[in-house]
């Protein structure tokens, strides 16, 4: 077929136009405006949970690795399956090294999720060498203020993965099921007269560390219908005292179940401890157990609320 000049012209300004449509995206990383001019083809996820948001919206293929799991956490059989191609760089945080090695070009991690302020692994750090970062949007009150935890943190990295990677309409997808999924299991639970109290309980036995007004268990909580006794702690996760804990009387006691302490140690703890006897929630022996996995922001946040909200109305 002839093609005329004025033709080839337009057909090649269209095939500009619709690379540079394709491929360019701008989004909110913590106080960052990252722009992107093509989707990674070489990423790095950090920890089990951000490593989940990679593989729910089928990013397995653009992935040259993940780091900081097996130093902490374990696999579930569906994860196990879903990043068996991909080698672990590191099984705790990694090293600037490790990520230039791998020859990535998008690091998809958070503060205190793979990074640490003042560390060698920033995005600053990386830039040079041509590793765009995205930030967990839950860890940015670690360099900044942001609004306590809510579920849309969840939604928003969500979504703006969806972008980077130019899946957005399976992003979109997602955070729209996710929304009616929750929306339409709240809209069928009893009424609670009141909101049950509950202390988030991680590790630690001479003090405890638990989940403040930022950390995800917050909103989580809150999704289901109770108040976090320590929402009023003006961090993520830190150590607080026991005596606030006794003083605070918590109503239900929600276990984070990773490490090397199991769940049910953990409990065994509060119920055989004097100092906790008078507590409500160990009198009446009312315990939930999380996986870190729901804990944290990512897809399991909305099984994790729907746990929450039926263990909240068991007497």
């Amino acid at each position: 077929m002839k093609m005329t000049y004025s033709s080839t012209v337009f057909c090649a300004l269209l095939a500009l136009t619709s690379t540079s449509a394709f491929a360019q995206a701008t989004v909110q990383s913590c106080n960052r405006e990252v722009t992107f001019d093509e989707p990674p083809k070489a990423a790095i996820s950090n920890d089990v949970n951000l490593t989940e948001m990679m593989l729910v919206l089928g990013l397995a293929d653009r992935m040259v690795g993940y780091t900081g799991i097996s130093g902490w956490k374990t696999l579930d059989a569906s994860m196990t399956a879903g990043i068996e191609e991909l080698p672990e760089l590191s099984s705790k945080y990694p090293s600037k090294e490790v990520l230039i090695g791998a020859g990535a070009d998008f690091f998809f991690a958070g503060w205190n999720y793979g990074m640490k302020v003042g560390g060698e692994v920033t995005p600053e750090s990386l830039e040079p060498f041509g590793i765009n970062v995205y930030e967990l949007t839950e860890s940015c009150i670690h360099i900044g203020e942001k609004a306590a935890a809510s579920m849309d943190d969840m939604y928003d990295d969500l979504l703006n993965l969806g972008k980077i990677f130019d899946v957005k309409e399976k992003a979109v997808d997602l955070v729209e099921g996710y929304r009616a999924e929750l929306e339409s299991y709240t809209a069928g639970l009893s009424l609670l007269d009141e909101a049950p109290r509950v202390f988030v309980y991680d590790s630690g036995e001479d003090a405890p560390f638990t989940a403040g007004r930022y950390a995800m268990p917050n909103a989580l909580i809150e999704a289901a219908g109770g108040t976090n006794i320590m929402n009023d702690l003006e961090k993520s996760w830190s150590t607080v005292g026991w005596e606030a804990v006794v003083e605070r009387n918590p109503e239900i006691i929600v276990i984070v179940n990773y490490g090397e302490v199991t769940a049910e140690e953990k409990r065994n703890f509060m119920m055989s401890n004097p100092a906790f006897a008078d507590l409500d929630a160990v009198k009446n022996d009312r315990f939930v157990s999380l996986e870190y996995v729901e804990a944290t922001p990512g897809p399991r946040n909305v099984q994790a609320v729907k746990k929450l909200a039926s263990a909240f109305r068991v007497e």
